[in-house]
């Protein structure tokens, strides 16, 4: 891939610009953030590590640096405080991206927009709206991040490498996120399978003490330190993989859903085929009913919070 630019260069930005740089993905990255000797000195920090790595010519730019990029990560915007939900920040983050979208394609309409900033599924849903883009290159990080959680405390549990662990968060990037437990599987078995097997105990309350825990995840670290950042790095990284190399691999990244399991017009994570062209196809795989109304609910959350937003 030829050009990345990276909008915000704060923890998450900066970040991911170093996972990217790291990665080799790209020739070329460009970090733009309103603070601009933020941007600077981080781009002079990871460059001076390029001849230690692949070859990368990273700088600080401003919004007519993102012509020609192939791909514009958006991490720009309000962060979260210690004890403020991710939907706590709706407004203000709405606010800035009405402003900054237009302006970034008034650049550039080609690229995938990539956003990260939370809240991420209203955000998705915003930029597509005012930015006039195909469906298809307005992609949300969506819970890339949370099924990698859940894939990694179910692999402690059971003592097994978490790349045998397949499993998919679904839902809001957030308090009604959902997991698709009729989905999960280790080494190819169904979940409850795999516990007789390994002799572990799967009862409810361990599905739920689970499923707490991916959803605390966030509020967990930024508590203890303030901020969460590497592991989101390393799964925006992921999504760019797939797109440069067009791998079509199925993540769970948000975008505007188009009737999928009875919903249309809200942004929310199901498994998608992600590749060259962004959006390659959103997967409607069968959940249980359970499953089904739950994610019903989070898309009537989702819909009442872009009522409020006028959107």
């Amino acid at each position: 891939m030829n050009k990345i630019s990276i909008i915000g260069s704060g923890f998450v930005g900066s970040t991911t610009a170093f996972t990217v740089a790291m990665s080799g993905l790209a020739k070329e990255i460009v970090l733009i953030d309103i603070n601009k000797d933020k941007a600077e000195g981080d781009a002079l920090d990871i460059g001076h590590g390029v001849p230690l790595m692949s070859p990368t010519n990273i700088y600080a730019g401003d919004f007519n640096d993102v012509k020609n990029s192939e791909i514009i990560v958006i991490t720009a915007g309000a962060a979260q405080k210690p004890g403020e939900t991710r939907l706590d920040l709706v407004k203000k983050n709405v606010a800035i991206f009405k402003d900054m979208i237009p302006k970034l394609v008034s650049v550039n309409k080609d690229a995938i927009y990539l956003i990260v900033t939370n809240p991420v599924d209203i955000l998705t849903y915003v930029t597509l709206k005012v930015s006039g883009l195909p469906k298809h290159k307005v992609i949300g990080s969506g819970t890339v991040l949370d099924s990698s959680r859940f894939r990694y405390l179910l692999s402690s549990h059971y003592g097994v490498d978490p790349r045998n662990v397949h499993g998919y968060i679904i839902g809001e990037h957030g308090d009604s996120e959902i997991a698709a437990w009729s989905l999960t599987n280790v080494a190819g078995a169904p979940i409850d399978h795999f516990c007789e097997i390994c002799e572990h105990p799967c009862d409810g309350k361990f599905k739920e003490d689970i499923v707490n825990e991916v959803r605390n995840s966030a509020y967990n670290i930024i508590n203890k330190k303030g901020a969460t950042y590497y592991a989101v790095a390393v799964a925006v990284k992921r999504i760019i993989e797939c797109i440069a190399r067009d791998e079509k691999s199925i993540l769970t990244v948000s975008s505007v859903l188009d009737g999928q399991y009875g919903v249309k017009n809200v942004s929310l994570s199901v498994p998608t085929i992600v590749g060259s062209n962004g959006i390659e196809k959103i997967l409607e795989l069968p959940l249980s009913e359970e499953e089904t109304r739950k994610f019903n609910e989070s898309a009537k959350i989702m819909r009442e919070i872009l009522n409020d937003v006028g959107m």
